[in-house]
């Protein structure tokens, strides 16, 4: 199974930015340990992050071409105001998981609605970076139809 992790706006400042939220890893431990999980899954993954909206939707759609089968996707702040992700997401028909480190659904009102959610398989909020390696294995289990 092909599986792109793709992570949005700021998620780059992981471990640095705001780590009471965040905490203190830093992307590039989540991706370290994604690697591994997936390798345990017999699984192939990719990264990309990016705080532009328009390189995160090119990527998404270089996903679809590549014949990615999974997308675990951290779009940040861009949950919350991005349509044209959410339509990105909607035209590849890849099953995604949406994953937030931090409880949207307990944090300011604004942060409550996602516009990307309806057009994913699932949503994973507030279990810290852990989130990642669950939206790894949901996806594992359904490419497996369980």
């Amino acid at each position: 199974m092909d599986i792109l992790c793709l992570n949005g706006p700021n998620l780059n400042r992981l471990g640095k930015r705001e780590p009471d939220i965040y905490g203190t890893k830093t992307l590039d431990d989540v991706e370290a340990r994604l690697g591994e999980k997936a390798g345990e899954l017999g699984a192939r993954i990719s990264f990309f992050q990016s705080n532009h909206e328009g390189c995160l939707i090119d990527r998404i759609h270089e996903a679809a071409d590549e014949g990615m089968e999974g997308i675990i996707f951290n779009p940040g702040a861009f949950t919350h105001t991005s349509v044209a992700l959410r339509d990105a997401v909607a035209s590849v028909g890849i099953p995604t998981v949406e994953v937030h480190i931090s409880n949207i659904h307990t944090r300011e009102e604004f942060r409550h609605h996602s516009f990307i959610a309806p057009v994913c398989i699932g949503q994973i909020a507030g279990l810290g970076t852990h989130g990642y390696e669950l939206a790894l294995l949901a996806l594992h289990r359904y490419g497996k139809g369980e």
